[in-house]
């Protein structure tokens, strides 16, 4: 990619906030340090590394690389044999560190969470704890070994301790029964060797070695003889402390020799991980999204923001190009957004091929170019006696050398800088050179010519940024489509400029041109009312929904109300039935105790059989009718279990699903001791509190606390079993075997299930609680206790 692109797009900008967002050396040194690609695989790996990074910095929260180091010139003295300072070891050590929290990162809680492509980088990562444990153990600090870091140091340090206390013993006796000798009452350390400071005047009164002196001559550091040989006891253990200290950090430079290749990979891997993560950041800074890349030469960004733009002020544009058109041309006022978008274009797909998300919306597509091309920008060139039209055409001329059909070129302007009719006739054919040349193109232009060369050639499209003439304000939406107009006779009216100015200088157009301008103000009116018009409707058809919605609801409250309304007087009625029968039954019998003996007993005992079969004739249509109504709501066999509790219509008996219904819709139901074929028309799911457990004799008693059994709550429970065993299953036999079984257990109510899956390889048993976990009635499961069957068992126990 040309490195004039990349400046005149300000991709180095997005570069140096991209680096501030890597947080070691060697990951901003890979981000100083990346380029757009060209190969459509690697810009599809990275763009999927950067989308998956930001995926696991939503889950997980950012992860820091602070303080990896480059350890490279260290495993190469490590390789030929020499030993390692700490300042060294430390470096290692907090690459390993940082290498085991990467590894903890990059694992996930959920194993069935699917791989992504940063999987591989977090594998190879080899934390080295053994070694890195070693080492913390042995070095404190960049200044401080530990004692404990081998048995001699331990050994030299304890006798400097026990020497050093006789020194200070020896120096304490002698300083204070010499005190007015010295100038203070303090022990000093000279060239390593402990001092006390005598006043020059009495050097003589205290014997020993003298190691210096004050700038003044008034104070002489001496060496009392006393100390003399602990002195050099002291410096003698200091040698060995040295020593020791040299055979630590040989013996840790050899643990870590065999890892080298490991070191040098986690390195690497630290720096790319690095460098991935801050793209993430880098996204989640311009709120971007990954665009999906071709190789057809299509753009289309939605809804685009320019990343170097105020986010609280920039205006999105949606650009497409290259499916219906290749050539774009721009139109517009100035400051009104034109070079905003060509640059937008340019710098998202130098984004998009470097492995950046862009700030557009989901879905935005780009597509793989070998070449970016701008021109824009004032090229004027004062140290090569360049002016601006010449710059530009300098520029021009290399971009037409050397772009293809895989190239972008962006051009600000094109012609400008020259006589206008000379200028649009060369711009004119520059495009047409790229149009034939099937380039992606952009231009800018304030000439008409061009907007009717758009216009009449196929494969160009004009498109302008609107301009709000009342308020004297660009808007800064991009229309595609649209031909942009001048405005320049609007504009200067607003500002004030005499109507008779004005209408003079529309005298100097040319016909054609003010005709194709009043084309232009036509099509912009059109324009204006289609889309106000278009808001209008989506307002309308808004309301007509609502309205759809509010008919709908009253509708269906009304059929409520209704049905419950007829429901009610059929009761009503059944109740009155009722009341009149017993009347009768019970004048009816009054009477024949009454006319025992009177011979007429037969006769009114027939008419009485007869008035109580038509009376229940009646209520039998008025419950059949009511049955029918209830079980209006077909079942849906797709949702039916085995084990639901269901109501037989034609038996008036409640029971349970014993088996799923066939291709006819029958199915056999157990009611009590009763299993019948049934069709699922004659059907009603019963709620699960109202499932009843039906006797022998046909009657139904309803399950529960207040039915006087206590050891079921529901009929199912009396075939199910309080334990399941999956023994000598495997995992795929065993889970469906399990999850029947404990929806059958739910469902008749059992407090607490066991569940036998064995010792074995505890294969099974994870696949289990594994299981366990995803099942929302499952209010805790445990292992059995001694006595329940132990690990070979777990218990399960429902909400």
């Amino acid at each position: 990619m040309n490195q004039k692109a990349l400046k005149t797009l300000e991709y180095h900008k997005i570069i140096g906030t991209l680096t501030e967002y890597a947080t070691s050396d060697a990951g901003k040194e890979l981000c100083k340090r990346l380029v757009p690609s060209t190969d459509y695989q690697e810009i599809v790996q990275s763009q999927t590394e950067t989308t998956d990074a930001v995926t696991r910095v939503r889950q997980k929260g950012g992860i820091s690389f602070n303080g990896v180091k480059d350890i490279r010139p260290s495993l190469k003295r490590l390789d030929v044999g020499s030993s390692l300072g700490i300042l060294e070891i430390l470096a290692i050590s907090s690459l390993l560190t940082i290498s085991a929290r990467a590894k903890a990162y990059g694992r996930h809680e959920d194993s069935e969470l699917s791989e992504d492509s940063l999987e591989e980088f977090f594998r190879v990562l080899e934390p080295l704890t053994p070694v890195n444990t070693e080492i913390k153990r042995c070095i404190i600090s960049e200044e401080e070994i530990s004692d404990d870091a081998s048995p001699g140091l331990r050994q030299v340090r304890r006798l400097m301790r026990s020497i050093n206390d006789k020194v200070h013993t020896q120096l304490n006796s002698i300083l204070n029964s010499n005190r007015s000798y010295l100038q203070d009452a303090v022990i000093t350390m000279r060239d390593g060797r402990y001092c006390l400071p005598v006043k020059s005047e009495h050097k003589s009164q205290v014997s020993g070695m003298v190691h210096d002196q004050s700038s003044t001559g008034s104070t002489l550091f001496i060496e009392p003889m006393a100390i003399v040989k602990l002195n050099n006891e002291l410096r003698t253990l200091e040698i060995q402390e040295q020593k020791e200290i040299e055979m630590i950090l040989a013996d840790l430079s050899n643990q870590l020799m065999p890892y080298l290749e490991e070191l040098e990979t986690n390195y690497v891997t630290l720096a790319n991980l690095d460098f991935i993560f801050a793209k993430a950041v880098l996204s989640k800074h311009y709120k971007g999204s990954e665009p999906a890349f071709n190789t057809k030469g299509i753009v289309h960004i939605k809804d685009g923001r320019h990343p170097l733009l105020d986010p609280e002020k920039v205006v999105p544009i949606s650009v497409h190009l290259g499916r219906d058109f290749d050539l774009l041309i721009v139109t517009g006022p100035n400051t009104g957004g034109k070079t905003v978008s060509i640059k937008t274009v340019g710098l998202f797909t130098l984004m998009g091929q470097s492995g950046l998300h862009i700030p557009a919306f989901d879905g935005s597509e780009l597509t793989v170019f070998d070449e970016v091309f701008a021109d824009i920008g004032d090229e004027q060139s004062i140290e090569q006696s360049l002016s601006t039209f010449s710059a530009h055409m300098t520029n021009i001329v290399n971009i037409l050398s050397q772009a293809d059909s895989r190239s972008l070129c962006l051009f600000d302007e094109l012609g400008a800088g020259t006589d206008p009719t000379e200028g649009a006739a060369l711009a004119i054919s520059i495009l047409s050179f790229l149009h034939n040349m099937k380039c992606r193109t952009m231009a800018t232009t304030h000439y008409s010519e061009l907007k009717v060369f758009a216009l009449t050639t196929p494969g160009v499209e004009n498109a302008c940024c609107e301009f709000n003439v009342e308020t004297l304000r660009p808007t800064y939406r991009l229309l595609i489509g649209v031909p942009g107009k001048s405005n320049a006779f609007a504009i200067s009216k607003k500002l004030g400029l005499p109507d008779y100015i004005i209408e003079d200088a529309k005298t100097h157009l040319e016909d054609k041109d003010e005709t194709f301008e009043d084309l232009l103000t036509h099509l912009e009116e059109n324009r204006t009312t289609i889309e106000k018009e278009r808001v209008q409707i989506e307002s309308y058809k808004r309301e007509v929904e609502q309205l759809k919605n509010r008919i709908t609801q009253k509708e269906e409250r009304l059929d409520e109300r209704r049905d419950k309304m007829i429901q009610d007087a059929k009761e009503e009625a059944q109740r009155i039935l009722r009341d009149a029968k017993d009347t009768a039954d019970q004048t009816i019998r009054q009477i024949n105790k009454l006319s025992s003996d009177s011979g007429i007993g037969k006769e009114l005992e027939a008419e009485r059989s007869r008035l109580r079969g038509k009376l229940q004739d009646v209520d039998a249509s008025l419950s059949l009718k009511k049955e029918k109504t209830r079980s209006s709501k077909e079942i849906d066999p797709k949702k039916l279990k085995l084990g639901d509790g269901v109501k037989v219509l034609s038996m008036n008996l409640n029971g349970t699903v014993n088996s799923l219904p066939n291709a006819k819709g029958d199915l056999y139901v157990q009611m009590g001791i009763l299993r019948s074929l049934v069709n699922l028309s004659d059907l009603e799911l019963l709620q699960e509190d109202s499932v009843s457990v039906s006797n022998a004799g046909g009657s139904s008693k309803k399950v529960g606390s207040g039915s006087g059994i206590s050891t079921t709550r529901m009929s199912k429970s009396l075939s199910i079993s309080p334990e399941v065993n999956l023994i000598g299953m495997t995992t795929d036999e065993a889970i469906p075997q399990l999850d029947k079984y404990l929806d059958d257990a739910y469902l008749a109510h059992l407090p607490q299930v066991r569940v036998v899956h064995g010792r074995g390889t505890g294969a099974l048993k994870n696949a289990v609680h594994k299981h366990l976990k995803r099942l929302k009635y499952v209010k805790e499961f445990r292992l059995g206790a001694f006595g329940e069957g132990d690990s070979g068992v777990t218990i399960v126990s429902f909400k």
